[in-house]
């Protein structure tokens, strides 16, 4: 029975998967900045880790201007997936939590509809703060960390500080359109 109930309803479950991609994309990627289809010009590269992540590679009049992807990091209660858009100077365009099981009312203060933690990363990025700031306050860095919750923004600010070491080590692939 379960198995005929996921048949019937896969393809269901693939566009809401596809929905949720592109909601995520466009809180980290702004419109005015490419004239291509994200989707279309996406293509798959290695993490450091290993892990196969679907770079979407913006482009304006065929120069790449930023890229959107994945990142993640063990939190408290597990993984915690972010959707990270990046200019092509390396600078954050935004930051948005894809998935979580943290603590609900403690650190699910990373989500944007609980919070606006998770925007102060936009504008920034290595240099600014320098790659040995970014971490929370209470391990000599510079963001803050929620009351009662330490490990979840650590994972956060480790799992962008690795999204941003990716894209300075692929960027030059990325540009290739």
């Amino acid at each position: 029975v379960m198995a005929l109930t996921y048949y019937l309803a896969k393809d269901d479950i693939a566009a809401r998967a596809l929905d949720d991609q592109l909601d995520s994309l466009s809180a980290v990627m702004p419109q005015g900045l490419y004239d291509n289809d994200l989707v279309q010009d996406a293509i798959v590269m290695q993490n450091a880790h290993g892990k196969n992540i679907t770079v979407y590679r913006a482009f304006k009049n065929n120069q790449l201007t930023g890229a959107a992807f994945e990142t993640s990091s063990i939190g408290y209660a597990g993984e915690i997936k972010l959707m990270l858009g990046v200019d092509a100077n390396g600078k954050i365009l935004g930051t948005r939590v894809v998935a979580h099981k943290e603590t609900p009312g403690l650190g699910d203060k990373i989500e944007v509809r609980k919070g606006d933690w998770i925007l102060g990363f936009t504008g920034l990025g290595f240099g600014n703060p320098p790659v040995e700031k970014w971490k929370v306050k209470k391990d000599g860095g510079q963001f803050d960390q929620f009351t009662g919750a330490t490990i979840t923004p650590r994972a956060v600010l480790k799992a962008i500080r690795e999204g941003l070491e990716f894209f300075d080590a692929h960027k030059a692939q990325m540009e290739v359109h």
